[in-house]
């Protein structure tokens, strides 16, 4: 239990927090607890291998410095699997973009198992997670004949639409998903 925080939606104590992505998130629940969180005084030091590590103190909402290094946050889930961690990501990030963009919970299940056949398959390997779940909503659009263009996820990623439709090819490829063409209606 670092710090003692509890998540305020669930009352869970299990929170994780990211360095990398400078956010604090409820394992039990997904909600997000902080982001952007900010370090002060960023110091670089030489380890004796001859490579370096950056050392801070996290500022937090309170303004209390939580975590002496950068790299504490990289060490609370080594006993996660990174399959399990990849996954939780990719879920927590399906529900976030698939709320954007108004998707019921039967299509953010859908993308969701979209996202674990592209997992399973090494699909995500090389490619931007942000990318990848764009092309399992994407997929999951095209499926259940819903209003959203490619471009919609384009415009709320500011990613370049042929990238994204470059990766959703390749799911719906791999994937053997037959992806209906959007009719006219003519």
């Amino acid at each position: 239990m670092p710090g003692g925080r509890v998540c305020a939606a669930c009352g869970c104590s299990e929170i994780e927090v990211d360095a990398a992505r400078g956010d604090a998130v409820c394992t039990g629940c997904g909600s997000v607890l902080e982001d952007n969180i900010i370090v002060s005084e960023v110091q670089f030091v030489e380890n004796s291998g001859g490579g370096s590590s950056a050392v801070g103190q996290f500022v937090s909402l309170d303004g209390a410095g939580k975590t002496p290094t950068l790299g504490g946050g990289f060490h609370a889930n080594l006993g996660k699997e990174s399959r399990a961690q990849t996954l939780q990501n990719g879920k927590r990030q399906i529900h976030h973009l698939g709320n954007q963009l108004q998707l019921n919970q039967h299509c953010l299940d859908t993308a969701f198992n979209f996202f674990k056949m592209a997992v399973s398959k090494h699909l995500t390997r090389g490619r931007k997670m942000t990318h990848v779940i764009a092309a399992c909503l994407y997929l999951v659009c095209r499926t259940e004949g819903t209003p959203h263009m490619l471009l919609d996820l384009s415009d709320l990623l500011q990613v370049n639409v042929y990238v994204l439709g470059k990766t959703f090819l390749l799911l719906a490829r791999e994937l053997c998903i037959n992806a209906p063409a959007i009719g006219c209606g003519g």
